[in-house]
């Protein structure tokens, strides 16, 4: 009884970074709701000036959900998923931040055991990994599998970050924790995920896993480039020196 008290006292705020996601969000914040039925949480929008009226449909969710449940915190234009989480975690009232993918690559599905892992074990960080037996890939051809395994098993190889799945932007951290190490990193975009693993292994924070299915987005298109696969190799450079 105790424990489920204390349970209970927790709020998890989710933070969905999004850009041109006017077909998504909706459903995204309908599964979230959907799945943490006893769950005391609110949603945190960070959208970065979508042209295509994510915004609209943000604001048509908070009548429906209300202005507590669903917190829209705009920025004028694109500014990167690091910044987008730092914005976030600004207005987050949580002891507990979530970060997820709006374009339904992350199922809301999953909440409820990164919480339930969270719970059992006392973690600071619960990640989703598509690396272990229960996780996978839905919707990638062989290339971008191959791309993503190939970059996973290089950065194992060359960092020891003791998770196996670095690449993935799909975690729960325990707030202070997620503070302390957001401070410390430097990278940006698509790299901000796997420099903030590392460091969190690296300062001795408990990180637990759960299996998870990543999907290839439901509608619109990747935001993943040549540039990005560029910006990774980089990233990792510089962790291999700096960390």
């Amino acid at each position: 009884m105790d424990g489920q008290h204390k349970k209970e006292k927790n709020k998890y705020s989710i933070i969905v970074p999004t850009y041109n996601e006017r077909l998504n969000i909706g459903l995204i914040v309908y599964l979230i709701f959907k799945h943490l039925k006893d769950v005391d949480f609110e949603i945190i929008v960070v959208d970065d000036g979508s042209p295509d009226g994510t915004q609209d449909i943000v604001k048509q969710l908070q009548q429906v959900y209300g202005e507590d449940r669903i917190l829209l915190r705009p920025r004028p234009r694109k500014l990167g998923l690091g910044t987008a989480y730092i914005h976030g975690m600004k207005h987050a009232s949580g002891n507990f931040v979530v970060i997820m993918d709006a374009d339904l690559s992350h199922h809301p599905k999953y909440l409820p055991s990164f919480i339930k892992k969270q719970f059992e074990t006392g973690a600071d960080i619960v990640t989703g990994t598509r690396y272990v037996q229960g996780g996978g890939v839905h919707g990638w051809n062989l290339m971008r599998k191959l791309t993503s395994r190939g970059a996973n098993v290089l950065a194992q190889t060359l960092l020891w970050p003791g998770v196996s799945d670095l690449t993935g932007s799909f975690r729960l951290y325990r707030k202070s924790v997620l503070e302390d190490i957001i401070s410390c990193c430097v990278s940006k975009g698509y790299v901000f995920q796997m420099e903030m693993i590392v460091r969190a292994s690296r300062k001795g924070y408990h990180i637990e896993e759960v299996p998870i299915t990543f999907v290839d987005r439901v509608f619109g298109s990747s935001k993943l480039g040549g540039s990005e696969i560029v910006e990774y190799l980089k990233g990792l450079a510089y962790l291999l020196v700096t960390t």
